[in-house]
């Protein structure tokens, strides 16, 4: 692959899931990767020496403080001098009843989640504005649309704030030549995914029948999930570069992922939809009449 077509991905928490097979799809084009992760040993263990030509592993906790976080993409843009496209895909999921979890909780999850993706994006995002050119890719979840589906409230609350964060990057981003992903997968067979214990700061006995049948569901789920994360990330791959199944097709803001996601995503905005059929006479007449504007 001649240099002005290869790319360098910067990859955040790839030493599991989504990340690990993305970093493989990737190098599989031809292209170059700095693969991020809080442990750099388990990096190492994960991907060979011999892979390294065209792949650069670097230390990198999301939730550290802005600075720390700067300081790690002013790093990764000295490998290879440049930065194409940047996966936000780092994150985890708290398991947590809002009442039992409280804003700690919500502290926690969104530290990663959320403020994460702000300061990696941030960091890098002056280099792509002085090329103009660049892609940022959000991983999110169908959980936004899911949110009553407990104990992962504060999973889907950060992934509905990165979805609108997502929008908001695409509209301040384009005048620069820089486009974003936002990515909404449904459920898919990757590590440790639904293994994070219950989160209690604040025990409510009343809860502990719904949090244990909501804890035992997503345990049974581990495991037995029909999507593949291989092909998810090959599809990504294709998005980015124009090719494969892409190509020929417009760049999409959002990239839904799953047969499960789309139904899930369907059915949340049919509801909202009848929702507002169903109120719009009442709720759409709230203006000043004539005379209460004089």
């Amino acid at each position: 692959m001649g240099a002005l077509h290869q790319k360098i991905w910067l990859i955040t928490g790839t030493s599991s899931g989504f990340g690990k097979r993305l970093v493989v799809s990737v190098l599989a084009r031809g292209d170059c990767v700095i693969a991020t992760a809080r442990n750099i040993e388990k990096l190492k263990a994960i991907f060979p020496a011999a892979e390294r030509s065209r792949l650069h592993l670097l230390q990198l906790d999301v939730s550290d403080s802005p600075e720390v976080v700067q300081q790690r993409m002013k790093e990764a843009l000295s490998v290879w001098g440049r930065i194409d496209v940047v996966v936000n895909n780092a994150g985890y999921g708290v398991k947590a009843v809002l009442e039992e979890g409280g804003s700690l909780a919500a502290l926690t999850q969104f530290q990663t989640n959320i403020f994460g993706v702000l300061n990696v994006t941030n960091s890098v995002l002056p280099h792509m504005r002085e090329r103009r050119s660049g892609t940022i890719v959000i991983i999110g979840s169908r959980s936004a649309w899911r949110p009553e589906v407990s104990p992962a409230g504060f999973y889907a609350a950060s992934k509905a704030a990165v979805h609108a964060i997502g929008e908001t990057y695409a509209s301040e981003l384009r005048p620069f030549g820089i486009r974003v992903l936002i990515v909404a997968p449904g459920a898919f067979r990757t590590e440790g995914v639904h293994a994070y214990p219950a989160t209690i700061h604040n025990h409510v006995p009343a809860y502990d029948a719904a949090r244990e049948a909501g804890m035992a569901r997503f345990a049974a789920i581990a495991g037995h999930e029909r999507g593949d994360p291989a092909k998810a990330m090959e599809l990504l791959v294709d998005v980015v570069k124009g090719e494969g199944r892409a190509a020929g097709r417009d760049w999409p803001l959002w990239l839904v992922l799953g047969r499960d996601a789309y139904t899930d995503v369907r059915a949340k905005c049919n509801r909202i939809l009848k929702t507002m059929d169903a109120w719009e006479d009442v709720a759409t007449d709230l203006e000043f009449s004539d005379c209460e504007q004089l």
